[in-house]
């Protein structure tokens, strides 16, 4: 079981939505996809699905073109960010609508949406309506009907997004374990790359209608193709610095440098872009080997146990995720540490030069 997009692109007007794009997803995977609000997620999900038509290219299940094919006459289930359950139903007919209009027998009915109810914890509350649950209860009823559909392509639009805390973790790590065993192809976008490395899988990068890259998640996380890429996998998005390599160093900034070894050595003489993301920013000199730069503390936000700190530094804005609590007043300088070996270099046209050494090590 396949879903192939060949060549697919979506314009509406003069605005494009979607760039030409082509992918593979395979049966029995978690395809996730990870991007920006209006990146282009819900419309390729649409393109999948049957709700759109793209405006060129093609969509091919198990090698059939079903470009043109309804969403009705397709094996799919959505589920997006907003509850959709049947306000008048109970939640076992709301769970068993999929199988009614599909014409299951009763004693099927019956045994598949208790399967289904019990994946959810929802057994309890299956004689009450979608309106007596809560927020994560109602969305957990939406999981349950996408489940027992048994569709060969799952559509999950960014769904955890309106819950709390608490119910988005525990359906995060959920999730993957409900749908592991049910062979079907599953596409799951969101907005946080933390919740794209929880779920595993694939991860297709978007930004602004282009699918940037698409890999096992941990490959696209350790060694982004592009700049772009690393922004978009990266929360908050990577610090940049430009760099420039002379003779058997990269230079960065006023005077330091690291030695140009192992695949930096290779590297022609010349302008590049550093590149490192804002956990292995620090305001502690380490024990270790460091680079040290001058900035400005533009601001920060604690979340508890550890502190956002946005920094001005030569006019560029860089955030560091640092430990602790920290009390900073805008305006202070502060200064700042990046072990060397957290870094990427890119080119300056944006595509990667090479990986940071932890990275390439794990």
């Amino acid at each position: 079981m396949t879903l192939e997009l060949r060549g697919v692109s979506k314009t509406v007007g003069r605005q494009v939505h979607v760039h030409p794009t082509n992918l593979m997803l395979q049966k029995g995977t978690m395809n996730v996809l990870l991007g920006p609000t209006l990146s282009g997620k819900t419309t390729l999900m649409r393109l999948m699905a049957g709700l759109d038509v793209p405006t060129a290219g093609r969509v091919l299940w198990n090698g059939q073109d079903v470009t043109g094919l309804r969403v009705q006459d397709r094996a799919v289930a959505m589920v997006y960010q907003q509850f959709i359950n049947y306000p008048s139903m109970t939640v076992f007919e709301n769970i068993a609508s999929p199988l009614r209009l599909l014409g299951r027998p009763r004693g099927e009915v019956e045994d598949r949406v208790r399967r289904a109810a019990a994946l959810m914890r929802l057994e309890p509350y299956l004689q009450r309506r979608p309106l007596e649950l809560s927020g994560g209860q109602q969305q957990r009823c939406a999981l349950a009907r996408a489940l027992v559909k048994e569709a060969g392509l799952v559509l999950l639009d960014e769904p955890l997004a309106n819950l709390d805390y608490k119910l988005r973790e525990e359906l995060r790590a959920e999730i993957p374990r409900i749908f592991e065993e049910a062979g079907s192809i599953f596409v799951y976008a969101t907005t946080e790359p933390e919740e794209a490395l929880l779920l595993g899988g694939n991860t297709a990068t978007l930004w602004e209608g282009r699918v940037t890259q698409f890999g096992p998640t941990p490959d696209v996380y350790r060694n982004p193709v592009d700049a772009t890429t690393a922004r978009v996998f990266s929360d908050p998005p990577m610090n940049f610095l430009r760099v420039a390599k002379r003779l058997a160093q990269i230079q960065f900034g006023a005077g330091q440098g690291i030695p140009a070894v192992g695949s930096l050595a290779a590297l022609p003489e010349g302008v590049y872009v550093a590149g490192f993301r804002a956990n292995h920013v620090g305001l502690d000199r380490p024990t270790g080997e460091a680079l040290e730069f001058r900035a400005t503390v533009l601001g920060s936000e604690i979340t508890g146990s550890e502190t956002f700190v946005h920094l001005d530094h030569d006019g560029v804005r860089w955030v560091g995720l640092v430990p602790g609590v920290r009390d900073l007043a805008p305006g202070m300088p502060a200064t700042v540490w990046v072990n060397p070996a957290h870094v990427f270099v890119f080119g300056e046209d944006g595509r990667l030069v090479t990986s940071s050494a932890t990275s390439m090590a794990a």
